[in-house]
């Protein structure tokens, strides 16, 4: 049979990977190597708090001090909260223009053990509620200068703040010129197994072993049925969710009479959802009946954000299933990059996810609702947690805390060489380490920056301009 022309020139005018490497290296002139070893905020920078202010405009006002407490805390915990801020700073900055979709959020936190769909465990990023495309070294920045900030509140010396920046990003190097190398298909297939993980500790000490077996161990425990008995009781009325305000308020509790409407809107949440998925997880979750629903406050960045939590049985009580609806707002980085739009922000981070995250959630979908305030506001839904392992850099010394920089970078090349060129970004960054000490100096510089940054927020809750509240 012949092969139809349109589809045969389409194809035939993909560029070689000689072109494409040549792509790579011309992106120097855009942006050379060393422009990325600097950071200095320009004369016109919005004031930072301001910044942070605008996102709590659109989020429950009662939740707002949450977030301005959890931000408060540490440079590190305002670092997480902070990608608005971030994102407006790397937007004038010259960049390479070879793009990926971005995690957006990139930071050591955001990497974590996950469990696959056939039930094993991956190392792999975990946050995507500012995915979008962009240039690829936004995202390596943002997580170089969250190692460095981790580094500093350990009270790490600058030396050693250093080596775990340029260990994070010579693995990130080095791994997308593995990927430079592979076949399609095969970086398509890539994992960072616990096998994968196991092999990165098996080159350092004992300690890191034992850390690494450890983790894998607890991430094995985080299970839904562990979420289930933690966050539900026996009630006269069934088992419900167990209210603890304000991180956790079941919907009878936000309503004073719940109404058949409210319950049309539950079902309508489910129901729209549902039409997301492929269609024998649509068979699975038939399967579930919704029995209750609660928001939840999560995270730092996205408290005030909404998120509800609903609990479905299956066979019987003790059959549950625990999905979170997380509200999706319009990504921070949305202005800087002028990129695709699309018509619900839940599509845009389940569509992200699936692109970059080699095994996602079977239950990862979304959806649009009209709240109690009579607002249609975007969701996506996960499950609530599955085999989670979250690492604990401020516990790091640091051998571990440059261990754990490593699998980050290496995480990120590879969920970048899913969604761009890899030979294109291997060429751009060369064989050399010029990359890997530029990016240590702009972390330091950033890491100067968060601080300050962090301070204009102390500074406005000391004077009354924002409210704060420890929780």
């Amino acid at each position: 049979m012949a092969v139809p022309s349109t589809f045969a020139t389409a194809h035939s005018e993909a560029p070689s990977v000689a072109e494409r490497a040549g792509h790579g290296r011309r992106a120097r002139r855009r942006a050379s190597r060393s422009c990325h070893g600097w950071f200095e905020a320009e004369a016109g920078r919005p004031d930072p708090v301001a910044v942070v202010e605008r996102q709590s405009a659109a989020r429950l006002p009662e939740l707002v001090p949450i977030r301005y407490g959890r931000m408060l805390e540490s440079p590190f915990r305002f670092y997480r909260g902070a990608a608005a801020i971030m994102a407006a700073d790397l937007g004038p900055l010259p960049n390479t223009g070879l793009t990926v979709q971005l995690c957006g959020d990139a930071h050591l936190l955001n990497f974590r053990l996950l469990a696959s769909p056939e039930r094993h465990l991956v190392f792999d990023i975990n946050d995507f509620d500012e995915t979008l495309p962009g240039p690829f070294e936004w995202d390596v920045k943002r997580l170089a200068a969250s190692v460095a900030i981790a580094a500093r509140a350990n009270g790490f010396a600058v030396k050693e703040q250093n080596n775990a920046v340029t260990a994070c990003v010579k693995a990130y190097r080095q791994r997308i010129r593995e990927f430079a190398g592979m076949r399609t298909l095969d970086i398509w297939y890539a994992q960072d197994d616990v096998d994968r993980t196991r092999l990165f500790a098996s080159s350092m000490n004992k300690e890191a072993r034992r850390r690494t077996a450890t983790a894998t161990a607890r991430a094995r425990k985080h299970t839904y049925l562990q979420a289930f008995a933690e966050l539900t009781r026996v009630t006269a009325e069934g088992r419900l969710i167990a209210p603890d305000p304000p991180l956790i308020t079941p919907l009878r509790d936000l309503v004073t009479d719940p109404s058949e409407s409210e319950q049309r809107q539950l079902r309508t949440l489910l129901d729209t959802y549902e039409r997301t998925l492929s269609s024998e997880r649509r068979h699975l979750l038939r399967k579930y009946r919704l029995v209750d629903m609660a928001r939840k406050v999560v995270g730092v960045g996205s408290v005030g954000t909404r998120c509800w939590i609903l609990l479905l049985l299956g066979r019987d009580d003790d059959d549950p299933l625990l999905l979170q609806a997380k509200e999706a707002q319009r990504s921070v980085l949305a202005d800087h990059t002028g990129g695709e739009t699309y018509d619900n922000e839940g599509r845009r981070v389940v569509a992200g996810q699936r692109l970059i995250q080699t095994t996602s959630d079977i239950f990862l979908g979304w959806t649009h609702v009209v709240g109690l305030d009579g607002h249609g506001r975007d969701f996506y839904v996960r499950q609530l947690r599955d085999w989670k392992g979250i690492a604990r850099p401020d516990t790091m010394d640091p051998g571990l805390l440059r261990l754990f920089a490593q699998l980050c970078g290496a995480s990120l090349a590879r969920a970048h060489a899913r969604s761009g060129d890899p030979v294109a970004i291997a060429a751009y960054l060369g064989g050399s380490d010029r990359f890997d000490r530029a990016l240590a100096g702009f972390a330091q510089a950033y890491a100067d920056r968060n601080e300050r940054d962090h301070e204009a927020l102390g500074a406005a809750a000391r004077s009354g301009r924002i409210s704060v509240e420890s929780r």
